[in-house]
């Protein structure tokens, strides 16, 4: 059986998922009868709740007698990691293109990954047949980024076609019969190359760590492609580092491919196919798995280095314990110990005093994922501001610089054009119309710069503005960037929240709780509306009289509170300030709850 091994690249929300669906339903992985939920291939809840994929995933295929073994990668820049290690297990990569937004970071971002590694796209123009589709103009665009990206003659000699993943069809002609995505089929066959590892069957094992899970009947489990040899159940390897340090030997308990959806047992993993092995006990992701005669370890891909870091934290306020049942140091260690082990792309340092942890990792978005997941688990946790990892190199400064591509309403172009480039020390590269009434920017701005701002920028265009970035490179420091400009409201007292006390503390500013909260002191409760920080009463109640007036014993109406997502309340949050995640409750605190001892922090601070 003929084999060819391919990833799906595109930009966040592209329809790389979706046209995967449709490929396994073509080609027969369903039964007509199946239950088979919408992008069948995000199979996390947070997938499925965003609409985005995190983390990637195989699936395998037959068509006309061969096999496809075909990737579906993550879209965004902060799971670049695993598509970084993922293109190296493919030979080839079908590249997908909003026809009507054209290529975009991301596009950038894995296609000159994928061009580095010597690879061969097919360019697929997806979602043709939307009213706003410019399929001839996308077309262009793309032929211009691979030449911008040092494509080879090879490379850029490439074949297009246009489809509607979502419709099921695909073809060479933009006016072609739009029947199904079988002329798709037919291309991966013909453009992509067989493995060439289908020569090296006769040599010892050898395969490469490309991604680890764990199964809660066999174990840890590892997936990756042989690049030699042949592995059955019952085999004795080895494992070897990186550096080609021995890490462990075990017996295979199991070699597990991909068919459709599931993965099931097969007897023998050859060289060529995508297949995942059990048994090991420490091996990870990056580490050679081979026969014992073989000294030399693969070489793996190198990862882009952590741009961002966030402490996480033991939450120590007077709530704590209340809703989640995993609160030691201990606990929280180990488990980010083994989100590290799976994702290559984060780093994980104890600090001094061994009650936090700095987790390193690409963006918020990456952050926001793993706090999420953990609170999902039973995990409470101070989460403190994400701080920008700087460089040093020849005795300067560098910073991370990002490549934020924004498309926008015409109206909203001069207050987003003025937030990037002024306060957030941003440069403007280009700008140019995007088709009805809409503006693309394009601007280089520090990573500093970008922390907490994609909430001010949906206030700004009104929710209706797009914005995306990506790496771009490290860049001397510019210079100090202006934080938030306004206080908080902070409880003062220990107890739950009364209506009356609230109402009477809406003309200080919005307020972040509803009456009947449990409120503690040192907590925030709300945005003062000057720039200083208030302390203030929210338990206060209305004091009673034997007096009877008309209008005394009205109702109290209160404005409904401003109400923050996780990755909202990291970016808000100051440097003296925690954001507190249990289960159940994201809150605000002051890092320091004692008034007395904050006023002590603040004066050593500014000496």
């Amino acid at each position: 059986m003929e084999l060819r091994n391919i990833a799906i690249i595109a930009h966040v929300d592209h329809g790389k998922t979706t046209l995967v669906d449709e490929l396994l339903k073509q080609s027969g992985a369903f039964r007509d009868n199946q239950a088979v939920a919408e992008r069948a291939m995000d199979s996390n809840d947070i997938e499925r709740e965003r609409g985005i994929t995190i983390l990637a995933k195989c699936t395998s295929l037959e068509w006309n007698g061969s096999r496809i073994n075909i990737v579906d990668t993550p879209g965004h820049a902060d799971f670049g990691g695993e598509v970084e290690r993922i293109l190296s297990m493919v030979d080839g990569v079908v590249l997908l293109v909003d026809a009507a937004e054209g290529p975009m970071p991301q596009t950038k971002f894995v296609t000159s990954k994928a061009l580095a590694l010597g690879l061969r796209p097919i360019v697929v123009l997806n979602k043709v047949d939307k009213p706003d589709a410019e399929p001839d103009r996308a077309l262009d665009e793309v032929f211009d980024l691979f030449a911008n990206l040092g494509a080879n003659d090879e490379q850029l000699d490439f074949p297009a076609m246009y489809a509607s993943g979502r419709s099921g069809w695909a073809d060479m002609e933009l006016d072609g019969p739009r029947k199904d995505l079988s002329a798709l089929f037919d291309l991966v066959l013909k453009h992509v190359p067989a493995p060439k590892q289908l020569e090296r069957r006769s040599e010892p094992f050898q395969m490469l760590a490309t991604t680890l899970s764990a199964d809660p009947f066999i174990g840890r489990i590892l997936t990756g492609r042989v690049e030699s040899g042949v592995v059955k159940a019952g085999d004795t390897l080895k494992a070897l580092s990186r550096d080609g340090e021995r890490v462990e030997q075990f017996r295979v308990s199991k070699v597990l491919a991909f068919r459709g959806l599931s993965q099931n047992p097969i007897d023998v993993g050859e060289a060529g196919d995508i297949v995942t092995l059990a048994g090991m006990t420490k091996a990870t992701v990056a580490d050679t798995l081979c026969a014992l005669e073989v000294d030399a370890a693969i070489p793996a891909q190198p990862i882009d280095p952590p741009t961002i870091s966030v402490t996480f934290g033991i939450n120590d306020s007077p709530l704590a314990g209340k809703d989640g049942n995993k609160v030691q140091s201990r606990v929280i260690r180990e488990r980010l110990m083994k989100e590290a082990e799976v994702n290559v792309a984060i780093r994980i340092t104890d600090t001094p005093g061994g009650e936090a942890f700095d987790v390193a990792g690409r963006g918020e978005l990456q952050m926001g994922v793993l706090i999420e997941n953990m609170r999902r688990e039973g995990f409470e946790l101070s989460i403190a501001r994400p701080r920008v990892l700087f460089r040093e190199e020849d005795g300067q400064r560098l910073e991370p610089i990002e490549e934020v591509t924004i498309d926008v309403d015409d109206e909203f172009t001069g207050a987003v054009i003025e937030k990037l480039t002024g306060a957030r020390k941003g440069d403007l590269v280009e700008m140019k119309p995007a088709g009805a009434g809409k503006t693309r920017i394009i601007a280089h701005v520090p990573s500093r710069g970008l922390i907490g701002y994609h909430g001010q920028f949906l206030t700004d265009t009104r929710g209706t503005g797009v914005l995306n970035r990506v790496f771009h490179e490290w860049a001397p420091h510019k210079g100090p960037i202006e934080g938030r400009r306004v206080g908080v409201l902070i409880s003062m007292e220990n107890g739950t929240a009364v209506p009356y006390a609230l109402w009477n503390l809406e003309e200080r500013g919005h307020l972040f709780i509803n009456p009947q909260e449990p409120v503690y002191e040192g907590m925030i409760i709300g945005e003062h509306s000057r720039e200083n920080d208030l302390e203030v009463n929210p338990l206060k109640g209305k004091k009673l009289t034997n007096v009877r007036a008309s209008g005394t014993d009205e109702a109290v109406r209160l404005t409904p509170p401003v109400r923050m997502s996780l990755e909202q309340a990291i970016a808000y949050i100051d440097d003296d300030e925690l954001v507190e995640v249990t289960p159940k409750a994201v809150r605000l605190r002051k890092r320091y709850l004692d008034p007395h001892e904050r006023k002590r922090q603040s004066r050593s601070s500014n000496q």
